[in-house]
């Protein structure tokens, strides 16, 4: 299939095994009142996980890249995976010509981002993440220590779930995952992964099975309007 293709898509409300942070910015003001309060609701905490998954100041976040449910006149059929890293979305494509979109953020440099198919092969909670060799090689003070790989839990850069992509039978080293920095979702700042608003991993990683295809399209093409 041509990852070329043209979709419309209309809003309506509703890292690499090594994904690396890049560092906090100021903390962010308090969220204002003119708040969506839906929003608000699908972004509070979330109960019942063994680490906390605190509420995300949506306030720092650009409203488009929110989750919310869209128009989708695409071909691929209910259950894919479309990932746009040039708009920063990924969409859940569902039945009647809708999506659920998601704001993302990807990676920093064209070189290091996936792009083509693949398959959901794994799925994990509270994953473990270990920095990739090159990763290592290229900032060895910032990820040698970690070479043996950090334990799940809030301090983790996957986040709460992750979702590994398989290529032919073998892994990628690519994720769809969480982050420690919400206020990376729309901007280009990870290692090559694509990461999600720990709220929106969450809802994806129970809508989605092992085995679902997954299409990145490339950086810089107009494959999806």
């Amino acid at each position: 299939m041509p990852l070329t293709r043209r979709a419309a898509l209309i809003g309506a409300p509703l890292f690499l095994a090594g994904c690396a942070t890049q560092g906090r910015l100021p903390a962010p003001t308090a969220a204002t009142p003119s708040i969506d309060p839906r929003w608000a609701a699908m972004y509070g905490p979330v109960e019942g996980e063994p680490f906390p998954v605190p509420a995300v100041d949506i306030s720092e976040i650009d409203p488009q890249f929110l989750r919310q449910e869209v128009a989708y006149r695409g071909a691929e059929p209910a259950g894919t995976l479309v990932v746009d890293p040039n708009r920063r979305f990924l969409y859940l494509v569902r039945e009647g010509n809708r999506a659920i979109r998601y704001g993302v953020g990807v990676g920093k440099q064209e070189g290091f981002n996936f792009q083509g198919e693949a398959t959901i092969a794994r799925k994990a909670q509270w994953p473990r993440w270990t920095p990739t060799p090159a990763m290592i090689a290229r900032e060895p003070e910032r990820y040698g220590p970690y070479r043996d790989g950090l334990a799940g839990g809030p301090t983790n850069p996957l986040g709460p779930r992750a979702l590994y992509l398989y290529k032919d039978g073998r892994d990628t080293l690519y994720r769809l995952h969480g982050t420690t920095e919400p206020w990376s979702i729309g901007t280009m700042v990870s290692s090559g992964c694509i990461r999600l608003l720990n709220q929106d991993i969450i809802d994806l990683y129970r809508r989605v099975p092992t085995g679902s295809r997954v299409i990145v399209l490339p950086a810089g093409a107009a494959g999806v309007a």
